[in-house]
């Protein structure tokens, strides 16, 4: 009875790991598009870091806000005083997969997470929708939502009369890799 209570331990454990799919990015792509009156910017950062794990579902991503780049060294230091970023450097999502997602298939598939986005010290529950897409053994992930600035405390920068908008809106994009079991 021990063997067989031992064999079943065993089958179920090497089944739970085999079922494992865990993806990684630590060079995922985050770009916010900002408005301003008949002008717009964008500030781009290649170090987006993150996981999702298909079999439980979770989400979970950062970037560090240092890394975000305006192409205008002025702008990135006004940005980086507007965030406080010495005193918060990250952006986070964590959360789960809400929707259905097809490993089997090699079809780009409409995904929702819902969860928990913090900037700036104060967390929000948002709903954001995005795409999940199989790549060979590699899912490729596209989101896209709006920030409301005021939301996380966060004051639109101005610069005479001209104010920055509070609506930024965020895109993101990544290959993430399959992570051997």
């Amino acid at each position: 009875m021990i063997k067989f209570t031992l064999l079943f331990c065993t089958f179920v454990a090497i089944s739970v790991v085999t079922q494992a799919q865990v993806y990684k990015t630590d060079s995922g792509t985050a770009v916010f598009i900002s408005k301003v009156p008949l002008h717009s910017f964008d500030g781009k950062s290649n170090y987006l870091n993150g996981a999702i794990n298909l079999s439980s579902k979770t989400v979970d991503f950062y970037i560090d806000l240092e890394t975000l780049d305006t192409g205008n060294g002025k702008r990135d230091k006004d940005m980086r005083l507007t965030l406080e970023t010495k005193t918060f450097p990250f952006a986070e999502f964590y959360g789960k997969l809400v929707s259905n997602f097809d490993s089997t298939s090699n079809k780009e598939q409409p995904v929702k997470v819902e969860g928990f986005f913090k900037i700036h010290g104060k967390e929000k529950e948002v709903t954001i929708e995005g795409s999940l897409q199989k790549v060979d053994k590699n899912l490729a992930l596209k989101a896209n939502w709006i920030l409301n600035l005021i939301d996380y405390d966060i004051i639109p920068p101005s610069l005479l009369i001209l104010k920055v908008d509070e609506e930024q809106e965020i895109n993101i994009s990544a290959i993430l890799t399959k992570q051997s079991n």
